[in-house]
C-alpha cells in the first residue's frame, strides 16, 4: 500500500525506550515511505564528538546534554519525509513534545524482559539489575511516551498474528503494523479536516 500522497511528506517520530526493534523499525518504515532515515541520539552524539565524549558531557553537564537533544529535535523538525528514531529525551520537555507535534508520533512498546536482554553486554550487571533500571527508566518516560498520536504495542501485535512469543516477531511484522496506523490517522485527520470546512 503506497500512503505516501497522503502523509504529503509528514515525518514519522518514533519514541519509546530505545531497543533493536525500534532502529530496524525505522530502517525499514524509512525505505518503505521513501524517506530518509535519522537517529536523534547518532545526531547528538556526533555534535559531541563520539560516544565517549557524549557521555562525559551528559554526566558532567546534563543541561547542555539535553539543550543539545532539543536543538536536533528542532532541526529535524523543521524537515520533511524524515523518519525520525527519537531519544528518550525526546519526551522529557514540552518544548521537546511540541517539536515533536510537528509529525505523527508513534510510540514503539517493546517489553521490559525483551529489552533488558538485549542490554546484557555488561555481563558485570546483573539481569535483575538491568531489568530494575529499565524499569524505573520506563517508568519515568512513560507519561511522555503516551502523548504520541498512536502506540504499536510488540504485545497486541504478537496476539494479533497469533505469536506465543514477542521474539517470534519479525521487523517487516512491525512496519506493517505501523503502516496500517499512519494510514489510519492520515484517514481521521482528512475526515477531520473536512468536516471543519464551511459548507
Amino acid at each position: 500500500m503506497d500512503i505516501s500522497p497522503e502523509l504529503k511528506g509528514t515525518s514519522i517520530f518514533l519514541v519509546g525506550m530505545n531497543s533493536p526493534m525500534k532502529t530496524s523499525l525505522g530502517k525499514l518504515l524509512a525505505k518503505s515511505l521513501r524517506y530518509y532515515y535519522f537517529d536523534s541520539d547518532s545526531l547528538v552524539e556526533e555534535a559531541a564528538g563520539g560516544e565517549s565524549a557524549v557521555k562525559s558531557f551528559r554526566e558532567t553537564d546534563e543541561q547542555g546534554f539535553r539543550a543539545s537533544e532539543t536543538e536536533v529535535l528542532k532541526q529535524l523538525s523543521s524537515m520533511g519525509r524524515l523518519v525520525v528514531c527519537a531519544g528518550n529525551g525526546a519526551v522529557q520537555s514540552s518544548t521537546n513534545l511540541a517539536l515533536l507535534r510537528h509529525g505523527i508520533t508513534i510510540w514503539i512498546d517493546v517489553p521490559l524482559d525483551m529489552m533488558a536482554s538485549g542490554n546484557m553486554e555488561d555481563q558485570s550487571v546483573s539481569d535483575s539489575e538491568v531489568f530494575t533500571q529499565l524499569a524505573s527508566l520506563y517508568e519515568e518516560m512513560r507519561e511522555g511516551y503516551a502523548t504520541a498520536d498512536t502506540t504499536i504495542s510488540l504485545q497486541k501485535v504478537a496476539s494479533k498474528l497469533g505469536y506465543d512469543d514477542v521474539n517470534a516477531i519479525t521487523t517487516e511484522d512491525m512496519t506493517l503494523e505501523v503502516l496500517k496506523e499512519i494510514e489510519r490517522l492520515t484517514r481521521v485527520k482528512k475526515m477531520m479536516e473536512e468536516a471543519a470546512r464551511p459548507f
